[in-house]
């Protein structure tokens, strides 16, 4: 599953994140989650690149976890800058700015409360074992958290 510091995603994700951009872009809410579409454009392509996020609130600022290391569409964001966050008709262009792991352990401790869906696809993937807060802290370095900032 592993190449180095890149995780191949299941063979099932690519569907499930086009079922989840499609509810966002209805301007659904995923139970007590708020999924949303980020795009940003290719670092090679340019072209506008898509993927379902789920951003979260800690202490006032918000925030996206990427559970994939290695994922196509952080590497992009690190390229980019900046993205767009859509979610039904209301887009935003915003500037995210990757944390340092020592920043990121208290936003991944935070991560399974806000986030349960992603926990449990990070589980089902292999990522992680138990979804707990120590756990997901202790991915700080290797999961990816970004806080969105205006642009």
């Amino acid at each position: 599953m592993t190449d180095g510091d890149r995780v191949k995603p299941p063979w099932w994700l690519k569907a499930t994140n086009r079922v989840m951009m499609t509810v966002s872009r209805l301007g659904l809410a995923a139970g007590a989650e708020d999924p949303a579409v980020l795009t940003v454009p290719g670092r090679k392509s340019g072209i506008p690149r898509s993927t379902p996020v789920t951003p979260m609130v800690v202490d006032g600022a918000r925030y996206v976890v990427a559970g994939f290391p290695g994922a196509d569409w952080v590497e992009n964001v690190r390229a980019a800058g900046e993205v767009t966050l859509t979610r039904g008709r209301r887009s935003e262009r915003l500037r995210l700015v990757e944390l340092p792991p020592a920043q990121a352990r208290p936003i991944l401790r935070a991560f399974p409360a806000h986030v349960p869906t992603g926990v449990r696809v990070m589980k089902r993937c292999g990522l992680i074992t138990k979804g707990s807060p120590d756990e997901l802290e202790a991915m700080a370095g290797r999961f990816v958290v970004f806080r969105f900032e205006p642009a």
